[in-house]
């Protein structure tokens, strides 16, 4: 949706997408909405708890059963294993993403490893998809005025048009810009604290390639799980940044981190994004009609 700053003012039923890389304020942004009349829509938590959940918790099972007393409780039913996935710990996701590397630190081969990611990129795909019926639900069901689509950071990577056309036909697109000062704190926040990732397939290989080179080794097995991890993020950092502004200049606005940071109050985020969407360069915006309530 494009808006000028009188017609985004007067709409009464706001529904926004916070579009930028883990660690920008996307969550940050959502819990605080969430506090007052905003339903937080997670991408991520919709992946766990709907379109994986089943082979996560396959996955478990799986590893379960290689344990005798396990395997002998989960066959004669005695037990049962469930996801305890929340919208700030989405560890089941990362874990059945995993990572690439030495199977005997925990890592994948790269055959196993790409299935998953085709997993999770499809699972993004069909949760974004969702995103319009959760806001008709948001407001038929809870009530909620107002709707916040908390997108994972590889919604970029998706190479599917057909997503970000929806999303913007129902929702604002607000792009969190980080600032090339502050990119090396985002990108060590990220390394501490790492997010199910998912790799284009010809980023993967080109990165593959080049960290065998770099690092002397021959074979996919060979690489340290959590090096591989460290080493790859910034190079998906700054593949990400031209296509989060592919997507930002044609439907969405655009701010910047610490602009969000400042943010205390749902009053603070409505006035940010007036200033953004009055900054914006495009003249079409200014001749927008209202949008649908």
């Amino acid at each position: 949706m494009k808006f000028s700053v009188e017609t985004f003012r007067r709409w009464q039923n706001r529904s926004v997408t916070l579009l930028g890389m883990s660690g920008v304020g996307k969550t940050y942004l959502s819990g605080l909405l969430r506090r007052q009349d905003w339903f937080h829509y997670s991408g991520d938590y919709r992946i766990g708890t709907r379109y994986l959940d089943e082979p996560i918790l396959d996955l478990i099972k799986s590893k379960a059963m290689e344990v005798p007393f396990l395997r002998d409780l989960l066959r004669r039913d005695w037990i049962s294993i469930s996801n305890r996935i929340e919208v700030d710990n989405l560890g089941p996701v990362l874990s059945f993403i995993g990572q690439l590397g030495d199977p005997d630190r925990n890592g994948l081969s790269l055959p196993e490893f790409s299935r998953r990611q085709a997993m999770y990129r499809e699972a993004e795909i069909q949760a974004m998809r969702d995103v319009p019926e959760f806001i008709e639900k948001a407001r038929r069901i809870y009530g909620y005025r107002h709707f916040v689509n908390d997108v994972g950071g590889s919604l970029c990577e998706l190479d599917e048009p057909e997503v970000i056309e929806l999303l913007a036909r129902h929702t604002l697109i607000l792009y969190i810009r980080v600032p090339e000062i502050d990119e090396i704190k985002l990108i060590q926040r990220a390394q501490a604290d790492p997010k199910p990732l998912y790799f284009r397939p010809a980023f993967l290989k080109s990165a593959v390639k080049d960290y065998l080179g770099e690092r002397g080794l021959t074979y996919v097995a060979d690489i340290e799980p959590d090096d591989f991890t460290r080493w790859v993020f910034p190079r998906l950092f700054h593949s990400r940044v031209p296509r989060y502004e592919a997507i930002a200049r044609p439907y969405g606005y655009t701010v910047e981190s610490p602009e969000v940071a400042a943010v205390r109050d749902e009053q603070d985020f409505l006035e940010l994004i007036a200033t953004a969407i009055a900054r914006h360069v495009e003249p079409a915006a200014a001749g927008v009609g209202d949008p649908v309530q």
